[in-house]
């Protein structure tokens, strides 16, 4: 999708920012050949992109960095800060769980086959982690076979966020 072609409501970002987006949500390394299909533009602009975007994480002062492994890519925090993480967090958690987490947060509410689209395959084990947990609700899709996501009451007590604080800004207003 070129930036001419998008949604309604849809921020126009970068091609760096769009790649960030995606390997944030995505939460595993990816190929550039991945990264090309799901940003809708070629392996060379892909290149290109992460080469900025690694650019500019290494001009900055932030926990995140871009990795590589080889021919993947992925989101990753800086290496040292482990223990820093391991300690803030409240919850016996993955990070990668805690993405599909926080995905699901920002949603309110989503299908459980929009989630694996979104974060991909993996995503069924973080929904086992998170239902195993009680930071997450399924119920079954009254029409169709998928199972709708929502949160649970401990997430709300354990992270101290209310409903009202994850609307939308527009919803809020």
């Amino acid at each position: 999708m070129d930036d001419t072609t998008q949604k309604q409501g849809e921020v126009s970002l970068s091609l760096p920012a769009r790649l960030e987006a995606i390997l944030y949500l995505k939460g595993r390394s990816l190929s550039l050949g991945e990264l090309a299909e799901i940003s809708g533009v070629n392996r060379d602009q892909v290149e290109l992109g992460l080469i900025t975007l690694m650019a500019d994480y290494a001009h900055r002062d932030t926990a995140l960095e871009i990795r590589q492994e080889g021919q993947r890519y992925s989101l990753q925090l800086r290496d040292g800060l482990g223990d820093l993480v391991q300690n803030l967090l409240p919850v016996d958690l993955s990070t990668a769980a805690l993405r599909t987490l926080a995905t699901i947060a920002l949603k309110k509410r989503i299908l459980q086959s929009e989630l694996v689209e979104l974060r991909g395959s993996g995503a069924y084990d973080h929904i086992k982690e998170l239902l195993a947990q009680n930071f997450i609700e399924r119920k079954r899709q009254s029409e169709g076979r998928s199972y709708w996501l929502s949160l649970s009451e401990k997430f709300h007590r354990t992270f101290s966020i209310r409903t009202e604080e994850l609307r939308p800004r527009a919803e809020a207003a």
